[in-house]
């Protein structure tokens, strides 16, 4: 197993040797007058490499980490405001013109993404802002949601302008669900899945369901069977199978080895897969503002370098100094999960 310390060793030299190199190519870029100040988007990220999505643009509605759930595997981190009340937390108006504005710019979306700082549905503007995004644009909506809301009919009428939901579900009984999600004391995992069970009766675009498992709290044969009739009952267009692949809200959130996803796979049937690494598609556009770009980035998630070039459609090179220079000034760190690395925000 590598040493952490010389993997983040590493890292920090790669990024300061090529740091001259894209020193170099930010100064001739300059001189061509190519990079200029970016527009900061205070309610946008990306577009994000997404596995399932292409490039996403990522929608954030929420203050951050405000959710219904405390996951034990959560990439952002422990949950700030664990709430199941619903406000508009921030001007619909603001967040469409931050839309319409990045449109502008040509750069490749091949999704809208509500994501972001927590559970989306929590903003009782989403609904809305969806149906008006469909009316600016032909780009496809989706909404990545953890369920719990769906109990109510509502959120359910929300979310039916979008193209794609996709909702998660790690639990089938009540005592794994309070393992894994750690949820808000009134929420109650069998009504969860009978909300998911209604809102794919009236739902008329894709449900790509999710379930991550977590070695040794949702992932023994008695737990998968039931979670499997409930996946049964749901019927969504896909399963998505995923694991902890990021850092982790809790060390203690272990991933599953390959070949024990693959066999929990074959259990889900022809609909499940493994939710599969982004493949690097060639972005057209690159941001103005480099350093701007990453920190928009990391502040959402845990990246890699690699996340960052699939991104922002910048060679390792130019992606450096301004790497270098946020490592110097201690705004972003390296941390180090299953022998890869990431940058995360300090």
């Amino acid at each position: 197993m590598s040493d952490p310390k010389k993997v983040k060793n590493s890292i920090r030299t790669q990024v300061k040797k090529i740091g001259e190199a894209g020193k170099a190519i930010e100064n001739k870029n300059q001189e061509k007058g190519k990079i200029k100040s970016a527009k900061k988007f205070h309610h946008l990220y990306g577009p994000v490499p997404s596995r399932r999505l292409g490039y996403s643009l990522g929608v954030d509605l929420l203050p951050f980490k405000t959710c219904t759930l405390n996951c034990l595997y959560c990439q952002l981190g422990p949950t700030r405001k664990k709430t199941i009340r619903r406000k508009s937390f921030f001007s619909e108006k603001q967040i469409l013109e931050e839309i319409k504005e990045f449109l502008k710019t040509g750069v490749r979306v091949d999704f809208i993404t509500f994501s972001g700082s927590g559970e989306p549905t929590l903003n009782k503007s989403i609904g809305r802002l969806i149906r008006k995004i469909k009316k600016i644009t032909d780009i496809p909506v989706a909404v990545l949601t953890n369920s719990t809301l769906l109990t109510r009919a509502d959120v359910r009428k929300d979310l039916l302008a979008a193209d794609v939901v996709v909702p998660s579900l790690d639990a089938s009984t009540q005592e794994i669900f309070k393992k894994v999600n750690r949820p808000h004391p009134s929420l109650e995992i069998e009504k969860i899945i009978t909300g998911l069970v209604n809102f794919r009766k009236q739902f008329q675009g894709q449900i790509w369901l999710e379930i991550l498992l977590v070695r040794g709290v949702n992932d023994s044969s008695i737990h998968l069977q039931k979670l499997k009739k409930a996946v049964e009952k749901i019927d969504p267009d896909r399963i998505h199978l995923n694991t902890v692949v990021r850092p982790p809200a809790e060390k203690s959130a272990k991933p599953l080895l390959p070949k024990e996803m693959e066999k929990i796979k074959e259990f889900f049937g022809e609909k499940a897969e493994i939710v599969a690494n982004f493949h690097k598609k060639e972005q057209e556009k690159t941001p103005a503002d480099i350093a701007e770009a990453i920190i928009s980035m990391v502040q959402r998630r845990p990246v890699s370098l690699e996340d960052l070039e699939n991104s922002l459609g910048l060679t390792r090179e130019q992606l450096s100094l301004s790497l270098h220079r946020l490592l110097e000034a201690k705004k972003i760190k390296i941390v180090s999960h299953l022998n890869r690395d990431y940058f995360e925000l300090v």
